[in-house]
């Protein structure tokens, strides 16, 4: 495998950083409402509308996470009670890394300067960046590019603020439908895909590289 050493490592940071626990809050606060055996759907189906929620013009990330629940709860026949939206929104600055994320992050911080470009509000992100354990050059909110990943204009926004192109970054994501389709058709051709398990491989048309971890991170770049 040849090495890869970009100036910059960009990452995602929900799923494929911090540990996002929408789907173990979903399950936890419609248990009384929907069936275990209904769930996997239920769970699924919020997400989906969390996407489509975030495909057009940019609204705060509040109101992507209140609607998107709504029209699940619309589909699936159940009141939707916005306090529990609320909830959402204001756990997802609680949320820390999954276990591997420090110690792999400290492999290469030293010597590749790190990114995140994050589907947030500025008013969240920071907190879930101060528990990842190193330092992040950049932190840019889809807040501040008034655009949502998958949107190409997130990421012509980081690569402008970066002053960089697409062939200087590594991009890391635990998802296809967010980051890795789109990070293809900007021509950003190193691309990593975290195993998490949320998102099956893709086609290998789109030139991935995957890791089980951020720990497989140091191998890539050759630190390792």
């Amino acid at each position: 495998m040849s090495v890869i050493r970009p100036k910059y490592i960009t990452f995602d940071c929900y799923g494929t950083l911090t540990n996002f626990q929408m789907a173990a809050m979903t399950r936890e606060l419609f248990a009384d409402r929907i069936s275990a055996e209904q769930m996997p759907l239920f769970v699924k189906d919020f997400g989906s509308f969390r996407l489509d929620e975030v495909l057009g013009a940019w609204k705060p990330y509040e109101e992507v996470v209140k609607t998107a629940l709504e029209r699940t709860c619309k589909r699936w026949g159940i009141a939707y009670k916005d306090e529990e939206g609320q909830l959402y929104y204001d756990a997802v600055p609680t949320w820390g890394p999954h276990a591997d994320v420090p110690a792999g992050l400290a492999k290469v911080a030293k010597e590749i300067p790190l990114v995140i470009f994050s589907n947030a509000c500025d008013d969240q992100i920071m907190s879930n960046v101060d528990k990842l354990g190193a330092p992040f050059y950049k932190v840019f909110t889809a807040q501040q590019a008034q655009a949502y990943k998958p949107r190409l204009a997130a990421f012509e926004y980081m690569l402008d603020n970066l002053g960089c192109g697409p062939e200087d970054v590594l991009h890391v994501s635990s998802s296809f439908r967010y980051d890795l389709f789109s990070a293809h058709d900007m021509g950003i051709k190193n691309k990593a895909f975290v195993a998490r398990g949320h998102e099956q491989p893709a086609n290998s048309i789109y030139e991935y590289h995957q890791i089980p971890d951020i720990g497989g991170l140091a191998g890539l770049v050759g630190l390792e």
